[in-house]
């Protein structure tokens, strides 16, 4: 049986950047795994599109370094190819005096992080970006832009196999046995045997990492977030993209609005806490996954910190009038009937033992191994920077520069 270099678990973008950047660093047998039946079908396929600008991001952290770099990598990735996408910034609105040391402190943290152009904003010069928005101050932030990223995943996917790579599609990773000079994976579509292993596996990333015999010291939670959409003839109120200033207690940004590439406007999204790790639909629900809350002492304190913020996001869920009056926030003057419904996300986030949601990207390197334990957003933005990072760890741990190019 042809034995690969390396196995990537995982056809989402991080995976296929992963597959890329190897495939143009180093001549390897390479195969991607992937559960599914088409790549990009879960946090890769089910976001709002946007090219984040690493405003929010702790200074010198994995999040902002990578950011800053893909941010510029994703564009010129897409001028290169072909793929729509446009630099539209953002406006982050305060709504209150409460809200202005939050909006000084991201005003820092992006300075701090590379975003030099920058502008604060008065009540006046907010309406010049966003005529239609109600603050008392905010942040201009130009970098900030938008892109389909089914169609950079589907493009990363289409440069992977033309190297020469293969992909493999129904492929879920049911085992992993660790022999002297290779690993012996068995998955949904049969067995593959490859040297050394990448996991990049996403809402099951802590899984694959148990099946290869890893201790991840985390578990996947998945947050469902949940979109409504302008109607056609409100869609003139959002000239790009407006966001709320988040509340630094929690990960998630708020609901806000964005434009798309294909010319819609997306609202929100909130953030739920999914029943099942694809669950998508509000009743979908896993007993195993449901198990995996109930038997993890992370999750527990983690409930018990954020019980209050949690309700409120449920509900939102549940009422269209509350999501409308999180959206007025911003825009005093949108009407409930011009939202409806649109779709929901789940997002992948890791939470230790401590309750703590881990904030940063993490990479755990073991034997043969390496295993992306948490890469939330801006991991699309990222991806290209992200693959980078952990193609030169595989390079080094997996002796790939050595043995193909050793010059």
């Amino acid at each position: 049986m042809n034995t690969f270099d390396v196995a990537v678990i995982g056809g989402g973008i991080v995976g296929l950047a992963t597959a890329l950047s190897l495939t143009q660093r180093c001549r390897i047998r390479l195969v991607v795994l992937e559960a599914e039946a088409d790549v990009a079908q879960h946090q890769s396929g089910h976001n709002s599109g946007v090219i984040h600008s690493g405003l929010y991001y702790k200074p010198g952290s994995h999040r902002a370094r990578l950011c800053a770099v893909g941010r510029e990598a994703m564009i010129r990735f897409c001028q290169e190819h072909g793929i729509a996408h446009e630099r539209c910034g953002k406006v982050v609105v305060a709504v209150d005096q409460r809200e202005i040391p939050a909006l000084d402190d991201l005003e820092r943290r992006g300075r701090a992080n590379g975003l030099d152009g920058i502008q604060r904003l008065s009540a006046e010069q907010i309406r010049e970006h966003e005529p239609h928005v109600a603050g008392i101050a905010g942040l201009w932030v130009p970098q900030t832009g938008i892109v389909d990223y089914r169609v950079v995943t589907r493009k990363y996917a289409a440069l992977v196999r033309a190297a020469g790579a293969e992909i493999q599609l129904g492929a879920r990773l049911r085992k992993c046995e660790r022999h002297a000079d290779e690993l012996i994976l068995q998955t949904s579509a049969g067995e593959v045997h490859a040297r050394n292993l990448i996991n990049c596996g996403g809402l099951q990333t802590d899984r694959v990492a148990k099946l290869c015999g890893l201790d991840p010291g985390v578990q996947i939670v998945p947050f469902r977030g949940e979109y409504y959409e302008l109607v056609p003839e409100r869609r003139h109120l959002v000239k790009g993209l407006i966001y709320p200033v988040p509340d630094p207690r929690f990960p998630f940004l708020g609901v806000h609005f964005t434009r798309t590439v294909a010319g819609t406007v997306e609202a929100g999204p909130n953030a739920v806490l999914a029943f099942r790790r694809e669950g998508y639909r509000r009743w979908q629900m896993s007993a195993r996954d449901l198990f995996g809350y109930a038997t993890y002492i992370g999750f527990w304190r983690m409930a018990w910190k954020y019980w209050k913020t949690g309700l409120g996001e449920m509900h939102r869920s549940f009422s269209k009038k509350a999501f409308h009056r999180a959206l007025q926030r911003l825009m005093p003057e949108l009407k409930l009937e011009d939202i409806r419904p649109f779709g929901a996300g789940v997002r992948a986030q890791a939470l230790d033992r401590s309750g703590a949601l881990v904030d940063d990207f993490r990479f755990v390197q073991a034997e043969r191994m390496i295993h992306v334990l948490n890469a939330p957003s801006p991991a699309a933005t990222a991806s290209l920077s992200i693959g980078e990072t952990i193609a030169e760890m595989a390079e080094r741990d997996f002796g790939l520069t050595m043995q193909y190019n050793p010059a």
